[in-house]
């Protein structure tokens, strides 16, 4: 029996593939391990989403390789896509497999582990995955690819174009992360919205065929764009629906002059009467409040300290996030963004984080106080920390309660 370690970096996508990956090698009869432990072969699913990102996949595998010098070290995922040949030159790599070579992981790790000759040859266009292993939740890939190229971002290029399975597909995964028993999904994608490029179907249809598979009981969006999060939506999952009422929403900056720098698709209005009519259809006195995580990069080339206190300003006094999620802009090779002679430097990007982050901070506070006595159902996780279990509500507040086996994958009633 091969023992195998399965290394993830970078986002929730990543991590839906890589599990599907283990799933396919343990019915194999590979044996799953920590990487620490050290294995006969390892898989490690990389990201390229910021330079400091492209570093940690080489520290790693380089790692790796110092741990099992004679192990087999396959590569995939985004910086894989983009950097083939500079991960090919890492001592111990045995190969890097791009966007559209996902499909031949697992035929090559066999072939290699028995001996065999194998070819890297072919092409697929979705690579269908979903996570399993835990009894709570699970990620379920619906769509891949972006056609946005923001002016940052390098993952259009790591990820190719938006493209996706049909709805016919996808609800059999549905149903078999249902059959083991878990409760939630999460649904995630590159640019998750734009479900149906291939298809011709909308991610409207989909949530909506998704909602009636049994066994189900909680749905989350993992990241939406603001313009494809349509009224139409927001009025079906407010209705009562097993979408739960939480949001991601990538803003990326408060500032209009920014957001059009960046080449982003909304101005700060068109945000903010999103978030005004979701909370205007989606909360109600008395009941839980929504959560919304925002991205937000700060530090873009032209962004000076004024620009940045419309950003921050912007979100102290409109959108009023539940949880900020921030990067200091990385300067990406091949981007328009990244042959600007305006780059900001790097302490102040440091200073505008630390800034963002206490904002965070409070705002989480605020929104923690403003659902207390709220009446909330929690599903708890297995995990004894200390004996105490904790869960998520529906809007996302992490409870913690004395520790009890029966609870574990269950939906129980609190009051926050």
């Amino acid at each position: 029996m091969k023992r195998i370690a399965f290394i993830t970096l970078g986002c929730k996508l990543n991590y839906a593939e890589t599990s599907t990956y283990e799933r396919a090698l343990l019915k194999e009869g590979f044996e799953a391990v920590p990487w620490n432990k050290g294995a006969d072969v390892f898989l490690v699913n990389t990201c390229t989403v910021t330079e400091h990102s492209d570093k940690k996949s080489r520290n790693i595998i380089r790692k790796l390789h110092r741990l099992s010098p004679d192990a087999m070290i396959f590569v995939t995922g985004c910086y894989a896509q983009l950097k083939k040949a500079e991960i090919e030159a890492i001592e111990g790599v045995t190969a890097v497999f791009g966007a559209t070579e996902k499909s031949m992981i697992v035929p090559a790790i066999l072939s290699r582990t028995k001996g065999e000759d194998w070819c890297c040859a072919g092409c697929d266009s979705f690579f269908p995955a979903y996570s399993s292993g835990e009894r709570t939740r699970s990620f379920l890939k619906v769509q891949d690819g972006c056609d946005y190229k923001c002016h940052y971002c390098t993952v259009p290029y790591a990820r190719r174009e938006s493209r996706n399975i049909p709805i016919s597909e996808i609800i059999p995964q549905a149903e078999a992360i249902a059959a083991e028993g878990i409760k939630e999904i999460v649904i995630t994608g590159v640019n998750t919205g734009d479900f149906g490029r291939s298809t011709g179907e909308t991610f409207f249809e989909l949530i909506k065929e998704l909602e009636k598979v049994e066994g189900i009981e909680r749905y989350r969006i993992s990241s939406i764009e603001p313009n494809l999060l349509t009224e139409e939506m927001i009025d079906w999952i407010a209705s009562g629906t097993k979408f739960l009422p939480h949001y991601h929403i990538p803003l990326q900056s408060g500032c209009d002059t920014i957001l059009k720098e960046m080449g982003r698709r909304y101005d700060t209005a068109a945000f903010a009467h999103k978030i005004q009519y979701i909370r205007s259809r989606c909360e109600s006195p008395g009941g839980p409040k929504v959560f919304f995580g925002i991205d937000v990069i700060v530090g873009f080339p032209g962004e000076t300290d004024e620009l940045f206190m419309e950003t921050y300003n912007f979100l102290k006094d409109v959108v009023r996030p539940a949880f900020i999620h921030i990067f200091p802009y990385s300067r990406r090779a091949g981007t328009p963004a990244a042959d600007r002679k305006d780059q900001v430097q790097d302490s102040i990007k440091t200073r505008r984080v630390q800034l963002l982050e206490e904002l965070s901070a409070r705002l989480h506070q605020e929104f923690i106080e403003a659902n207390k006595g709220v009446a909330e159902k929690v599903l708890f996780e297995s995990t004894d920390r200390n004996g105490m279990m904790e869960g998520y509500t529906g809007n996302y507040i992490r409870i913690s309660r004395p520790y009890d086996p029966e609870l574990i994958g269950k939906i129980a009633d609190v009051e926050i």
